[in-house]
């Protein structure tokens, strides 16, 4: 299986799919009622919101790999207003009810996941912004959300928990669609955890860093 990011391979994401939902459900599992309707690190958003999102996230990829599954289009989202909504009605939901939602959907998106067949991998889908990729670059969303989110959810984990290939891997990502070169990279002094989250617009200790804005 083959990725366009020479960064990372198909099993590199699979791995961190896995990886990333461990340690987002660990930490999610550490937090009592009061605790998960507290602020998240996502301006506007309680780590309800967070752990609704992730749980929407892994019906909308389950989506695509139906499609990829079936061959019968499957859109990720109905529309970008019914995603909002549902993210914003799952800060609502008590939160057994939002927990049970996000197990559900992470452990069906891994089993969709195992059934597709390597040719079914490479079948083309269409992502929520309106781009065409193969089927084998989900699993690498996935850990995109797992993992940026886990730290999102403000428990105390920081993104020098996460992995540093998965780092190299995004860093490089970000740093292509924002435009910025090696070389702009370089001109930033700091360790792979910070510039990665420079360029994710997380929180980060580089000093008199350019702000890039929201990113994921």
């Amino acid at each position: 299986m083959t990725t366009n990011n020479p960064m990372r391979t198909f099993d590199d994401s699979r791995r961190w799919a896995t990886d990333g939902t461990a340690m987002l459900t660990t930490a999610i599992e550490q937090l009592d009622a009061s605790g998960i309707a507290a602020g998240s690190q996502l301006p506007g958003w309680t780590r309800k919101h967070v752990v609704g999102h992730v749980a929407a996230n892994a019906d909308a990829l389950g989506n695509l790999i139906s499609w990829a599954e079936t061959g019968i289009e499957k859109r990720m989202y109905a529309s970008t207003e019914q995603r909002n909504a549902d993210i914003e009605r799952a800060a609502t939901l008590p939160a057994d009810e939002l927990l049970t939602w996000y197990a559900r959907g992470a452990t069906a998106l891994e089993g969709a996941f195992d059934r597709l067949t390597p040719q079914q991998w490479q079948h083309e889908v269409i992502t929520a912004q309106g781009v065409t990729r193969q089927a084998s670059d989900v699993p690498w969303m996935r850990a995109r959300e797992v993992f940026v989110h886990a730290v999102d959810l403000g428990t105390g984990l920081g993104f020098a928990d996460l992995p540093d290939d998965f780092l190299t891997a995004l860093a490089d990502e970000i740093r292509v669609k924002r435009g910025l070169s090696e070389d702009d990279l370089r001109a930033v002094s700091g360790s792979l955890p910070d510039v990665t989250a420079w360029l994710a617009g997380r929180p980060h200790g580089i000093a008199d860093a350019p702000e890039l804005g929201p990113w994921l």
